[in-house]
């Protein structure tokens, strides 16, 4: 096939699974996870079930697929962030801070626990704590953090204590959170 045509194709697709993710997320948004349904999928696109079936086999695949596509896009948001920062302790705080604000919109109940179990949510924890630890190394060599202890602890000290935003309430809830997080992180004297 002629590349112009392979191009459209891949477009299309993309296209078309783009939609379906973004409606399965507006109906769970609006009406809750049990309501939403293929039919439901469909209608809201306005793509025929058989070709959605094509797609993706259920709900589930279908909710699995938005959560995979909203982790990487938290990611290549963190390190936006980090790459927008200059020297390594406003880049650690910036990026902390952008990772607890993240923290405090997350989703619960029914749907946090099946989303939550999928393996790219695994990958992306790893990820996320090497890139934190990355963060920490750096902050380490510039004398901004303490270096008595491994940053892989470090860092899952601070993943651990900003996943406490998701039940703070506010913006200035979640400011302490980091600015506490950080404290902790201070290089003792």
């Amino acid at each position: 096939m002629p590349r112009l045509w392979n191009d459209t194709i891949e477009a299309h697709r993309a296209a078309v699974r783009d939609a379906t993710l973004d409606a399965a997320a507006a109906l769970v948004a609006e009406h809750g996870l049990t309501a939403v349904t293929m039919s439901r999928i469909a209608e809201t696109t306005g793509i025929g079930r058989a070709t959605l079936y094509k797609y993706f086999p259920d709900v589930s695949a279908i909710l699995l697929a938005w959560h995979e596509r909203q982790v990487t896009r938290h990611l290549v948001h963190l390190s936006e962030v980090r790459d927008s920062v200059g020297d390594p302790a406003a880049r650690l705080r910036a990026v902390l801070d952008a990772y607890a604000r993240m923290s405090a919109h997350r989703h619960g109940g029914d749907l946090a626990a099946m989303l939550h179990g999928g393996s790219h949510v695994a990958e992306a924890h790893q990820h996320l704590r090497a890139f934190v630890r990355g963060l920490l190394t750096e902050a380490v060599a510039a004398g901004d953090v303490r270096d008595d202890i491994p940053t892989d602890e470090l860092a899952a000290y601070c993943l651990h204590a900003l996943a406490a935003a998701t039940a703070l309430d506010g913006a200035d809830a979640v400011a302490r959170l980091v600015t506490l997080t950080l404290a902790g992180l201070r290089p003792a004297t």
